[in-house]
């Protein structure tokens, strides 16, 4: 057929597609240009009309806005309980520092965007003069071995057990994304991301067997980069097609663990969470084998996670969006600023805050308005000042962008114990 014929058979197909349904050929392409009604699939639900009961810790520290952000989350009808830490402020889905519990179900949008963003902590039995004595080293190793950003990847690609894991083949979106995770292995994202060398001092008496003093310790905060967003971004259509609710709550659509889109995305979300240890992991090693040191012990956690936990003899499905796991004697890490030290801490295992904490000192300025007020001159005098060298960064991530963290491990002291103290030295971060 010329060319003329096959374009007047493919426009008759556009404008009379019915003559067409039955052709051997072009019945695929007819059924396109048919508009049938589609039957709505999924359920309808609605909000409870008051909120139930939840726990604040550091109300002084948390604006009316957060309050009023956690009251919605508390009317869904699968709430079992929730809480917010101190340093709580307004997020997506879930307030930053927000916990809450659910009967059953998961809602995407809770864990977050960053699945399995997390802390980690190398601790080296290495005197802190370590740092000092090898600056410009500790700087060309950051330099070197790390990668901020988005759509960033090493220049050399790492291998690790989790890209051999069979999640990759159970989905067509996890199949599309594993090269791409392969390409990110060992990196991290931007915004409040890092990699700091710096001090742990340590007490007397201290989990890690190591006499009171200081020490070189390696900290890390990113999270599961593309792959994460990418599983995040499907499930909560998923979430939205299968759970519909009112206008101002529709983001916060959840699925069933019992269905196939719950199974699925509660395996994707713990391959993401696996996969941002490890990036983790990476980092570590090959910051331990440029620095020639190798550590002693490692602590760390999730922060933007859902787990299975019991309440009341009940299983429950807690979402943790900014919040430290704080159960009786877990480990874990809560970070202050670039400049501020953070802790390392233990859990006490507060059934009020649903066995919880902050998850560092939570935000007290948007990026928009740090950018707008502070200068980079100013912070680069406040970093002289506090000794601390900054590769990368940028002025919405200033100090003064924060809360002050000891305010905020007062108000949760009841919460976790302090184990030890981190003190940001030479610290990494995306450019901005």
């Amino acid at each position: 057929m010329s060319k003329i014929e096959k374009l007047n058979i493919l426009q008759d197909v556009l404008l009379h597609p019915q003559k067409y349904l039955s052709d051997q050929y072009l019945s695929q392409i007819a059924e396109e240009f048919i508009e049938t009604p589609r039957k709505k699939s999924g359920e309808n639900f609605q909000l409870i009309e008051i909120p139930k009961a939840f726990n604040v810790f550091g109300s002084q520290h948390i604006e009316p806005d957060t309050i009023k952000q956690m009251e919605m989350l508390m009317r869904l009808p699968v709430t079992v309980a929730g809480a917010l830490m101190p340093d709580a402020h307004v997020g997506y889905g879930l307030p930053i520092g927000g916990v809450l519990a659910t009967d059953g179900v998961i809602i995407p949008y809770g864990v977050g965007v960053d699945i399995g963003c997390r802390m980690s902590l190398s601790l080296y039995d290495v005197p802190a003069d370590f740092i000092r004595q090898n600056t410009y080293m500790i700087k060309t190793a950051l330099k070197t071995n790390t990668h901020f950003g988005i759509g960033t990847v090493p220049g050399h690609r790492e291998d690790h057990e989790v890209l051999s894991r069979g999640e990759f083949m159970e989905t067509e979106l996890l199949r599309q994304y594993h090269s791409k995770a392969a390409a990110q292995l060992g990196s991290s994202g931007s915004g409040n991301h890092f990699v700091e060398v710096g001090v742990v001092e340590l007490d007397d008496e201290n989990r890690f067997g190591l006499a009171k003093g200081n020490y070189v310790g390696l900290l890390a905060h990113s999270g599961s980069r593309g792959l994460g967003a990418a599983i995040a971004k499907h499930y909560v259509q998923v979430a939205i097609q299968k759970c519909r609710l009112p206008k101002g709550a529709t983001h916060l659509a959840w699925l069933d663990l019992e269905s196939e889109e719950g199974q699925e995305y509660w395996r994707a979300m713990n391959l993401a969470g696996d996969f941002a240890k490890a990036c983790h992991d990476v980092i570590h090693q090959k910051l331990s084998k440029a620095m020639d040191i190798k550590p002693v012990a490692k602590i760390e956690n999730h922060h933007n996670f859902a787990w299975k936990e019991i309440i009341d003899n009940k299983e429950v499905i807690m979402h943790r969006k900014g919040a430290t796991p704080a159960a009786e004697g877990q480990l874990g890490i809560i970070p202050g600023s670039m400049t501020a030290p953070g802790y390392i801490v233990s859990g006490k295992g507060n059934a009020n805050a649903l066995n919880s904490a902050s998850h560092g000192a939570g935000r007290k300025m948007s990026r928009k308005k740090a950018r707008e007020s502070l200068t980079g001159s100013e912070m680069k005098k406040h970093l002289r000042q506090m000794g601390v060298t900054l590769i990368g960064g940028g002025v919405d991530e200033a100090p003064w962008a924060y809360k002050n963290l000891e305010d905020v491990m007062e108000s949760q002291d009841h919460l976790v114990k302090k184990e030890g103290k981190f003190y940001p030295k030479i610290v990494r971060m995306d450019k901005n």
